[in-house]
């Protein structure tokens, strides 16, 4: 059976959101997030704010200083969600094994539906699949998405990262490794800033000179090299991983003014606990590990952890645990911008016993 995988990625999806809720936002730039008078981030950007180099994760006020135009819309995650989920169901009813990878993103493994008497015929049988996936969401959802087709992950959110927004694109096993070659490194699974400069200061600035590179990659990237090398060829075996399996739960407040106020830090982890707990009992989980992380006023960001052999259920115990890391790790020594809790290693509990690795 020849493997035919979609990705498909919503287009600015909080964004565009907005701009359908709110008609007379259409055409303009949209920025979610906090409003510039306060603190806070970008969620996300309208594809006219980013025009003006507005990025998620930036701060508001810079956001504003790029772009003076821009309307600032709070961000209203339970809408993201919902919308989600209604686009999920449809993405579902394609027939396809889906991983559905954020709110706005998902892989789909269309192999069993899309077959024909070699590789890329059987890849060009899911475009008319595609076309229907994208017609629906516009229609039912009036939203626009874009889809990448290829025979693996790696591809196929390439190809859907290639004609944003509201693209199609298909990547033939035959054009695949042509299709690469001027790409820049970065685009490739795994490479982020650490290892795109070690390959820059190399020469290796595209894929196709990772390509052509005659010597051996492990003197620069270790022992990635060779899955390096598999993905500049375009080849890629990772299956979807399937489930609705989470990693961590996590929560974080930015605060209006720098403090270092111990009660307001006290009561903004007993709240970012409780609320962990919530979410832990809902989906019947325990966790091992508790993370505290804090962003002081020049925006230096420190993150510190510690892990229990018995898994963690209760918010008095995530609490306690929280304030005791800051009080080792001497986090609150000046006045914070953020702070944030988080729990990761989560697995279904067995007992309520605190052990401290």
């Amino acid at each position: 059976m020849f493997r035919v995988i979609c990705h498909l990625d919503m287009d600015a999806f909080y964004a565009s959101v907005e701009q359908r809720d709110n008609p007379a936002l259409i055409g303009k730039p949209v920025i979610v997030g906090a409003p510039p008078t306060q603190r806070g981030v970008v969620c996300a950007a309208s594809y006219e704010a980013r025009q003006f180099g507005v990025r998620s994760a930036m701060a508001s006020i810079t956001a504003k200083r790029l772009c003076p135009e821009g309307c600032f819309v709070r961000p209203r995650m339970d809408a993201y969600r919902e919308e989600s989920r209604r686009i999920m169901q449809i993405i579902a009813g394609t027939g396809a094994i889906v991983e559905q990878m954020s709110v706005d993103e998902a892989y789909l493994d269309v192999s069993s539906i899309s077959q024909a008497e070699d590789a890329d015929a059987s890849l060009r049988l899911a475009v008319p699949l595609a076309r229907e996936l994208k017609a629906r969401i516009k229609s039912e959802r009036r939203l626009t998405a874009t889809i990448g087709i290829a025979a693996n992950k790696l591809l196929a959110k390439i190809a859907s990262d290639h004609q944003k927004p509201d693209g199609l694109t298909l990547i033939p096993e035959k054009e695949k490794v042509q299709f690469l070659r001027p790409l820049p490194v970065r685009a490739l699974y795994g490479v982020g800033k650490v290892t795109e400069k070690v390959l820059l200061d190399a020469g290796l600035a595209m894929v196709g000179d990772l390509q052509d590179y005659p010597n051996d990659l492990r003197a620069l990237v270790g022992s990635f090299a060779g899955q390096l090398k598999s993905f500049a060829m375009g080849e890629d075996d990772r299956p979807l991983e399937l489930g609705d399996e989470i990693k961590s739960i996590s929560g974080e407040e930015t605060f209006l003014k720098d403090t270092d106020d111990r009660k307001v830090l006290r009561a903004c982890l007993k709240e970012q606990a409780a609320d962990i707990e919530l979410r832990l009992k809902h989906r019947r989980l325990g966790a091992h590990t508790v993370q505290v992380k804090v962003r002081y006023g020049d925006f230096t960001t420190l993150t510190r952890q510690f892990t229990v052999e018995e898994p963690l259920t209760e918010a008095g115990d995530i609490y306690r645990l929280a304030c005791w890391l800051l009080g080792r790790e001497r986090l609150v020594s000046r006045p914070l911008r953020l702070l944030g809790l988080g729990v990761s290693s989560l697995r279904e509990p067995a007992g309520r016993q605190l052990v401290l690795l």
